[in-house]
C-alpha cells in the first residue's frame, strides 16, 4: 500500500501555466500522475501538456473530480492558492513554494488545522511520491522503487539521496514524503511516522532529519511510546556551526538545542538508530529488514 497519494489520486496544478507548473506536470504526468486540471486566474480555456486550465479552483472542482492539488505559485500568492484549495474541500494539499513569510503561514496553518478537514504539505517542500503508482512535486521519479520502506523528510534534496542509495541496496519505497524545512509547515514527522504506522505493508520507517528545531525530539519521544514499526532514522548538518542557518528557513541552531548531535542522542535514547551518512542509514536500514 500507500499512503496519502496512490493511483487513483486525483490532481489539481495550481500555477500550471508558470514554467515550474509547466514542467513538473509534464514530468508528474509522464510519471503516470493522474493530473486532471489546472489553474491560473486568467488563463482559463487554455491547455497545458494536455491538462485543461481553469480560472479558479472552484470552477476546476465544479468540472472534474479532485482530491489532491499541487502549488507552484508565487510566494506572494502562494498563501492564498492554500486557502483557496482547502476552501473548496480538496483532502491533499501540497505547497512546493519556497519564501513565504512566516507571519502568512502562521495564518494559514491555524485555518487549514482548526477549520478544515485538509492536509497540508509544506510549504518548501519537495512533494511526495508513492513509487511506481503517482508523485506530486518536483521529485526525480527514477531514483526511488517500489517497496515496503516509508521515508519522511525535512530536506528535499537528502530525500532523493537517501531514497536512491536505498534503492541501490533493493530496498523499495512505500511512500516518501517531504515535508519541508521551513519554520511553519502544515504536517509534521508525527504526522506522517502514524500514517506510515497504519499501512500494513510499511515494515520499516526512515525518519531524515536535519539541525534546527525540535521535531526530530518530538518524534523520538512519539514513536518509543505509539510507534510499533521499526524506524531508523539520518540528521544532516554534524558539522553546522551554531548560529549559521543551513540551507533551510528553520535549519538553525540556537544555543545548544537543534543541534545534529543533540537529536541523534535524543534519538538513540530511545532506540532509533541514526546514520551519520546517507550510506550509513541505507546500511542500518538494509540490517533493519
Amino acid at each position: 500500500m500507500s499512503i496519502l497519494l496512490d493511483d487513483s489520486s486525483n490532481v489539481l496544478v495550481q500555477g500550471i501555466t508558470g514554467g515550474e507548473g509547466k514542467f513538473h506536470s509534464k514530468q508528474m504526468k509522464n510519471y503516470g500522475t493522474n493530473i486532471l486540471a489546472g489553474v491560473t486566474p486568467g488563463k482559463g480555456g487554455k491547455k497545458v501538456n494536455g491538462v485543461p486550465v481553469y480560472d479558479s479552483v472552484k470552477e476546476a472542482c465544479s468540472e472534474v473530480s479532485i482530491d489532491t492539488s499541487v502549488i507552484f505559485v508565487p510566494a506572494k500568492f502562494a498563501s492564498d492558492a492554500i486557502l483557496e484549495a482547502v476552501n473548496n474541500g480538496i483532502e491533499l494539499v501540497v505547497c512546493i513554494t519556497e519564501n513565504i513569510p512566516v507571519h502568512d503561514m502562521v495564518e494559514v496553518y491555524h485555518y487549514v488545522e482548526d477549520l478544515t478537514d485538509s492536509r497540508l504539505i509544506g510549504p518548501n517542500c519537495p512533494g511526495l511520491i508513492s513509487p511506481g503508482k503517482s508523485k506530486v512535486g518536483i521529485l526525480p521519479g527514477d531514483v526511488f522503487r517500489k517497496g515496503n520502506i516509508g521515508v519522511v523528510s525535512r530536506s528535499g534534496t537528502l530525500t532523493y539521496e537517501i531514497s536512491s542509495e536505498l534503492t541501490d541496496r533493493g530496498l523499495g519505497q512505500s511512500t516518501v514524503v517531504g515535508i519541508g524545512g521551513d519554520k511553519i509547515v502544515g504536517t509534521s514527522f508525527i504526522e506522517v511516522i502514524s500514517d506510515f504506522d497504519s499501512d500494513p505493508e510499511t515494515e520499516l520507517i526512515v525518519l531524515v532529519g536535519e539541525i534546527g528545531g525540535s521535531e526530530e525530539e518530538q518524534a523520538a519521544e512519539y514513536i518509543s511510546e505509539n510507534i510499533s514499526t521499526p524506524t531508523v532514522a539520518y540528521i544532516a548538518g554534524f558539522s553546522a556551526p551554531r548560529g549559521k542557518r543551513m540551507g533551510h528557513a528553520g535549519a538553525i541552531v540556537s544555543g545548544e538545542e537543534g543541534t545534529a548531535d543533540s537529536k541523534a542522542k535524543a534519538l538513540e535514547e530511545h532506540d532509533i538508530p541514526v546514520g551519520r551518512s546517507p550510506s550509513e542509514l541505507a546500511d542500518l536500514v538494509k540490517q533493519a529488514v
